[in-house]
């Protein structure tokens, strides 16, 4: 691998460094996304089992010792909850907002390296066909010998900018996955929590 990296020239260093950060960015967004995931149900029963029992404060605590964006929006809805139901639906509307903003941090980034690791490739192997046909042209002999060897040298960067881009899109579409569903729960258990608190109410 390392001979066919040098063989590949100088657009395999940008490469690499895509690969680099793209390989950073997906650690980080792993550990961040799995610390968001929680067991929304039997949070949710929490919530709802303290609100009935000591009122939004209780039930604050229990958001207030607990991670994920589930706990944060429940947290903001619940501060809001002495000023009517639209008031908390405003609040969980606007946290939401936020911990999108939080669980999409650096997908952006991600989707630039898998768009531009391919092309770096492309840009590569049309400076390594120039190169080649150079040497066919200084050598005045289409021999296949020649015609190989530089047609070789010059699909390196392709080849592996495509393995980069393959790499990455596979940690993308891992993470928008768990994003959506991330989100289905932060849909459903917040309007379980409006639910309950209209219930309460009445």
């Amino acid at each position: 691998m390392v001979e066919y990296f040098v063989q590949g020239g100088g657009f395999m260093w940008p490469i690499l460094i895509c690969l680099v950060l793209g390989i950073g960015i997906s650690i980080e967004r792993f550990i961040s996304l799995n610390r968001a995931s929680v067991n929304t149900r039997r949070f949710l029963a929490d919530v709802t089992s303290a609100l009935d029992k000591g009122g939004p404060s209780a039930a604050i605590d229990v958001c207030q010792k607990s991670r994920g964006p589930v706990a944060t929006i429940f947290h903001a809805g619940l501060l809001r909850a002495g000023k009517g139901t639209e008031s908390v639906e405003k609040s969980i509307t606007n946290a939401g907002t936020i911990e999108m903003a939080f669980l999409e941090r650096g997908l952006i980034w991600l989707s630039t390296f898998i768009t531009i690791a391919p092309m770096l490739g492309f840009t590569g192997t049309v400076q390594g066909m120039i190169v080649a046909f150079d040497d066919i042209k200084r050598a005045n002999d289409i021999s296949p010998s020649i015609v190989a060897e530089g047609i070789s040298v010059a699909l390196l960067t392709t080849l592996f900018g495509l393995i980069v881009a393959i790499i990455l899109q596979l940690f993308h579409n891992y993470f928008i996955s768990k994003i959506d569903r991330l989100v289905i729960d932060m849909e459903e258990s917040s309007a379980e929590l409006v639910d309950h608190l209209v219930e309460k109410q009445k």
